[in-house]
């Protein structure tokens, strides 16, 4: 549109403003804008691109840091735990085994010359070291193998401890790997670090307040030992100890290393895994064991292991196993064990049956004769005799009915050391063994870690040697009828220890059967020292000698009975024991508080 001077009208054409732009061609300013919109537009499409690879960083970023958390808390949840398992698989292991049994028996516990004896265990261990060219993994509660001066002197066979430990140390030279786990930290074991040796410690305290009670070596994951032996030098010298010693039996040894490898696997941790690692898992278990020869006997076997919160799959728990083999029983079941008593936890009143039903159903239901051997010693309870006097009545009136029970004692030395402790964990049937670490006490199974092995023979056994089953039953027996027992009666009470002293004399003079328990007063807090010197110069251990010769006279004359005075080889606190007479003996208000409740120094293997 021209104007009144006839030249152009200079609006924007398009852009809604109206007014002139002085200076400037319409369609320069035209261009400017479309190229500006033009701009605008590959702007807003940038942008919108960066957004949305904005988005997806993010979105891949999240996606990553989730799968790097999924794959650490598989890693810390199951672990790849185990190592190359030198390419021995359940199809080609070796089921071809012998196996022997091996006894640690302490110079002065004596048999008769015919009586079964067998491989001593310092010996048997020492073999299967012979053996060894690769690894040798160990599992011990205890690591105590250097003996005192002191201790050598009396027990000359002390030295058997030293001279494993020197054969452990020499595995270095031999460029073979020694690995071990432990739930406690000791001089040796810093001895065989030295040396080389690799040591995880599992903190069982917090995994399950309990100790790691299990007991057994695997050697190239072929050979084993599995008994109630650990690395300590009592159990080469002065306790009586019993296991098997298991050769090119890869099947089981695989299995066996597996175990071992859970526990391996557990350093550092301070809790449980919700599941486990593949290479964790059992081989064979009680539901489907493993078919071998042993020893040119057809047999079956499996590992077993304690508590349940350390089962992975496929594995049988001890309960389980104990289970089996008590039902599967049909004419005897012998138990030789350190410790019976169905209590759980630290509650006397919390009765733990799982066993000791076992045990009343195989006498009522099914009339299998039943034997128990039991150890009596410092820290037996004083209600193991209200549980094997239950168990004796229900036998009174029944045809069809046997239950013996017997306490093994231990010896007296010339210092009056308390020796001889029968450490054995075992049961055989006339079908098949049970052989673990853990005592028959509800607290064992529920938080301490142990390991079992099973072997049993099948129903249609034809040709038979002189088997595994047959020999632990001969072992059994020569400690049954030994001179180093004698028979728990009904109503009569033993005394193993000083708790016993004041609950026996109240108990046998009675005839209605037992009476409560009651605690001394240094059972719920330690006992005082024994060696603080009093103020005339006189140590306590003096005026304890002399006022145990004052108790002994005065207690000669009132019972006019047996009575013997032992005391532990380490913390030598005194043990009265009186033969099982109907004593009453008067409560002595006035008791010398210097010589307390003892706790022994020897071990159950906790």
């Amino acid at each position: 549109m021209k104007g009144p001077t006839g030249g152009h009208d200079l609006k924007i054409q398009g852009s809604g403003f109206g007014f002139p732009i002085a200076g400037l061609p319409a369609s320069s300013i035209i261009t400017a804008v479309q190229q500006q919109d033009y701009s605008a537009g590959v702007w807003l499409r940038r942008r919108d691109k960066l957004e949305h690879s904005q988005q997806k960083c993010i979105v891949i970023f999240a996606l990553v840091c989730c799968f790097a958390v999924l794959v650490a808390l598989i890693f810390s949840a199951v672990d790849i735990w185990g190592e190359d398992e030198d390419g021995i698989t359940e199809e080609n292991c070796s089921r071809d085994c012998s196996a022997v049994l091996v006894e640690n028996i302490p110079d002065d516990v004596s048999f008769l010359d015919n009586d079964t004896s067998h491989l001593p265990l310092s010996v048997g261990l020492q073999n299967l070291l012979d053996r060894a060219v690769r690894v040798v993994e160990i599992v011990s509660p205890d690591w105590l193998l250097n003996s005192s001066d002191y201790e050598s002197s009396f027990h000359p066979s002390a030295k058997q401890g030293s001279a494993l430990l020197s054969k452990l140390q020499e595995l270095k030279t031999r460029r073979i790997q020694l690995k071990i786990s432990s739930g406690i930290k000791s001089p040796e074991l810093d001895t065989l670090v030295k040396q080389n040796a690799e040591v995880h410690f599992v903190n069982m305290t917090a995994l399950t307040k309990g100790n790691l009670s299990a007991s057994f070596w695997v050697v190239d994951r072929t050979h084993f030992y599995i008994g109630s032996a650990g690395m300590d030098w009592r159990s080469l010298a002065t306790r009586k100890e019993l296991g098997v010693l298991v050769f090119n039996c890869s099947c089981l040894a695989l299995d066996l290393h597996r175990l071992f490898s859970l526990y391996w696997g557990l350093e550092y941790k301070e809790f449980i895994p919700s599941f486990w690692s593949k290479r964790l898992f059992a081989l064979f278990n009680r539901n489907a064991p493993l078919n071998l020869t042993l020893n040119r006997t057809k047999m079956t076997a499996y590992i077993s292991s304690s508590p349940d919160v350390f089962i992975p799959k496929d594995r049988s728990s001890d309960l389980e196993a104990i289970s089996r083999v008590i039902q599967e029983a049909r004419r005897f079941i012998y138990i030789s064990i350190t410790d019976y008593l169905p209590l759980n936890a630290n509650d006397a009143q919390r009765y733990w049956s799982r066993i000791d039903g076992l045990v009343r159903e195989a006498l009522i239901l099914r009339g299998v004769r039943v034997r128990l051997l039991i150890s009596c010693w410092e820290k037996t309870h004083p209600l193991t005799m209200n549980f094997i006097w239950s168990l004796k009545s229900l036998c009174m009136e029944q045809a069809n009915c046997s239950l013996e029970a017997k306490f093994f004692n231990p010896r007296v030395q010339r210092d009056d050391s308390l020796e001889g402790i029968n450490h054995n964990r075992f049961m055989v049937t006339d079908k098949a063994i049970y052989l673990g670490n853990l005592d028959w006490v509800g607290k064992e199974f529920t938080f301490n870690a142990g390991a079992g092995l099973v072997i049993s023979h099948p129903d249609d056994i034809e040709e038979r040697n002189f088997t595994v089953v047959e020999q632990l039953q001969a072992v059994f027996e020569r400690d049954w009828f030994s001179s180093h027992t004698h028979p728990v009666q009904t109503g009569k009470a033993s005394v193993c220890n000083r708790r016993h002293v004041k609950w026996t004399a109240k108990v046998n003079h009675l005839d209605n059967g037992p009476v409560p328990f009651r605690q001394s007063q240094y059972d719920s807090k330690p006992a005082p020292m024994r060696t603080h010197h009093r103020a005339d110069g006189e140590t306590e251990e003096k005026t304890r000698h002399h006022g145990i010769r004052q108790r002994k006279t005065n207690q000669q004359k009132t019972a006019n009975g047996q009575l013997m005075v032992t005391d532990s080889y380490q913390e030598r606190p005194r043990v009265k024991v009186i033969d099982e007479r109907r004593l009453q003996i008067k409560e002595n208000k006035s008791d010398n508080p210097t010589d307390p409740t003892s706790q022994s120094a020897e071990s159950s293997g906790f």
